[in-house]
């Protein structure tokens, strides 16, 4: 609120539930936005931030208490749960929010929401408006400005303050142990959803029930395949299995990546490979410090991973030329990584000013090079084709370098194998 200018409003709608099929509906998750201004949990809410309104400036709107719908659904917070409990200055039932909305826009000059990201919300704003225009004859003044709130509130949630970071790194530690366990029980014969199910059971039983994205569990040719899903395949002696699975915990991701060979030795190739991606992601992430601009570290990957696969033979050609080409765009297709917080692809600029902005302390990002050779690929020898790795960790920016949040989770050959023969 200390950012807005005066006579300013912010209007911010929480999640709905919804329908997965039939009467039945998906688990409910907030939205990003609201729960980080509000820490409130409910579906069907609205939060209005009024700066300088002498009978409060944190108003919620709610769902209200009904004994009949909380013995089906659960509790509610109602109106004096906000204030008691998520210290609202003011709280009414949602159902009341026509009558009072318009009271509370009533002299406001801008108001600040999301803008077209809910139809239904888009909608009611307008129909708030119209109101408070038909009503100027009666001395009713409408905001004159409708502006978008993202700018400021995601360049607040890019920078994660001290309380979030140990939200996080609890997150990190606890993704780390369950990508570890996953490689100690790991051995042909399984199929992906088993390791799937090793990773999400270290997460329930530590009393965090949701994974921050699906997880991906990928043997063989599946690792190639960057958002491979389906987790359904039997896992083969001789092969490699990447897993990409992360927890949320108290609505904050963690996003770790591991790739090992399912039998617990790599084969010649595979670690020539899973070698070059390692060289490439501890260079990265050596480099992250503040001020230097984000896509030098995604520029720096590519450098090494180009000229690896040269010397490799997987590539030919001049290293300058190819990598001013992009030829190991064939097998690294993606970027070095990307914001973490709230959301797994979080939210804030890459750019300021139309330059790559330069990272600075306080934010948060994935570094996560690999190559991914697929099987039918004819430009390279048999003996490379179906090698997908990838290696991923969590980064916090600090004013003196980096922090590694996941760095717990085996990633060396020696240590890889090492915890694999244990198991």
């Amino acid at each position: 609120m200390a950012q807005l200018p005066a006579e300013s409003a912010i209007l911010l709608a929480a999640a709905r539930m919804q329908p997965r099929n039939s009467d039945v509906e998906y688990p409910f998750r907030q939205n990003s936005d609201f729960y980080y201004l509000t820490g409130f949990d409910e579906p069907d809410a609205i939060l209005l931030l009024l700066p300088g309104n002498e009978e409060g400036e944190y108003v919620l709107f709610c769902q209200d208490k009904d004994p009949l719908m909380e013995i089906w659904h659960g509790y509610r917070a109602g109106p004096d749960g906000c204030v008691r409990d998520y210290e609202a200055d003011g709280a009414w039932p949602i159902e009341r929010i026509d009558e009072q909305i318009v009271g509370l826009l009533d002299g406001r000059q801008r108001l600040y929401y999301l803008m077209g990201q809910d139809a239904e919300v888009d909608s009611q704003i307008q129909s708030w408006l119209n109101v408070l225009r038909q009503g100027g004859r009666s001395g009713l003044e409408s905001p004159t400005a409708l502006m978008q709130l993202e700018p400021i509130l995601h360049e607040m949630r890019l920078f994660k303050s001290a309380q979030e970071l140990t939200v996080m790194r609890e997150a990190g530690e606890l993704s780390a142990q369950a990508h570890a366990e996953a490689m100690r029980v790991c051995q042909p014969g399984m199929y992906e959803y088993q390791l799937e199910a090793t990773i999400t059971h270290k997460f329930a039983m530590a009393g965090h029930r949701q994974c921050a994205y699906p997880s991906i569990v990928g043997g063989g040719d599946n690792a190639c395949v960057l958002h491979y899903t389906e987790n359904n395949q039997p896992l083969k002696d001789g092969d490699l299995v990447l897993i990409d699975a992360g927890v949320e915990q108290d609505y904050y991701a963690a996003d770790i990546t591991r790739t090992f060979p399912v039998n617990g030795r790599f084969s010649p190739e595979q670690k020539a490979i899973y070698e070059l991606v390692l060289k490439a992601q501890q260079a990265c992430i050596d480099a992250c410090k503040p001020g230097v601009p984000l896509n030098r570290i995604h520029d720096l990957s590519v450098e090494v991973l180009t000229e690896g696969l040269l010397e490799l033979g997987i590539l030919r050609g001049e290293l300058q030329d190819l990598i001013e080409v992009g030829a190991c765009r064939d097998f690294y297709m993606h970027r070095i990584g990307h914001w973490l917080g709230m959301d797994v692809h979080d939210v804030g600029n890459t750019r300021k000013n139309s330059d790559w902005r330069p990272l600075e302390p306080g934010m948060v990002m994935t570094i996560e090079p690999g190559l991914y050779i697929a099987p039918d690929c004819r430009k390279v020898e048999e003996r490379w084709r179906g090698i997908g790795v990838r290696i991923e960790d969590n980064v916090l920016i600090t004013p003196e370098g980096y922090e590694v949040l996941t760095a717990s989770a085996p990633t060396t050959v020696a240590d890889i194998e090492a915890l694999m023969a244990e198991g």
